[in-house]
C-alpha cells in the first residue's frame, strides 16, 4: 500500500474508533453498564477486576482494543507490512481518535457553555421586561 494511502486509512480508521469509545465511555445509551463498571472500578477487591472495569470508564483505555479489533477486521498496518506495521498501526490511531475525542469533547463544551449563556441571558431579558 502507497504511504499517502496507508495515511488516509489511518485518519478514517480513528473516525470509528473514535465514535466508539467516545458513545461506550460517555454517551447516556452506555449509562447504565458505565455505572456499573465504574462502581467495580472503585470499590473491587482485586486489582485486576479493578482495572479490567477501568477499561470501560476511560475513553482513552477503551480505545486501544477498539483499535485492536479493527486492525483485526480491516488488517490495516502502517509503514511495514508485517508485525512492525500492525503495532505502528495501533499506537497511530489510538494518537488520531484520541485527538477526535478531545476536540470533540472541546467542541461540546463550547455549545453546553453558549447555552448556558444564552439561557442566563433570556432570564435577564425575562426579568427586565416584567
Amino acid at each position: 500500500m502507497v504511504l499517502q494511502s496507508q495515511l488516509v486509512h489511518l485518519f478514517v480508521l480513528a473516525i470509528p474508533v473514535a465514535c466508539i469509545s467516545w458513545t461506550v465511555t460517555h454517551e447516556e445509551v452506555f449509562k447504565e453498564p458505565r455505572d456499573f463498571f465504574m462502581i467495580n472500578s472503585r470499590r473491587n477487591k482485586y486489582a485486576f477486576l479493578r482495572k479490567f472495569f477501568y477499561l470501560f470508564t476511560c475513553e482513552y483505555c477503551f480505545s486501544h482494543y477498539v483499535t485492536i479489533a479493527v486492525l483485526i477486521i480491516t488488517k490495516y498496518y502502517l509503514l511495514f507490512p508485517d508485525w512492525r506495521g500492525y503495532i505502528i498501526a495501533g499506537f497511530s490511531i489510538v494518537w488520531v481518535a484520541n485527538i477526535y475525542m478531545s476536540l470533540f469533547y472541546l467542541l461540546r463544551q463550547g455549545i453546553k457553555k453558549e447555552k448556558v449563556t444564552i439561557e442566563e441571558i433570556q432570564k435577564e431579558n425575562n426579568e427586565t421586561n416584567k
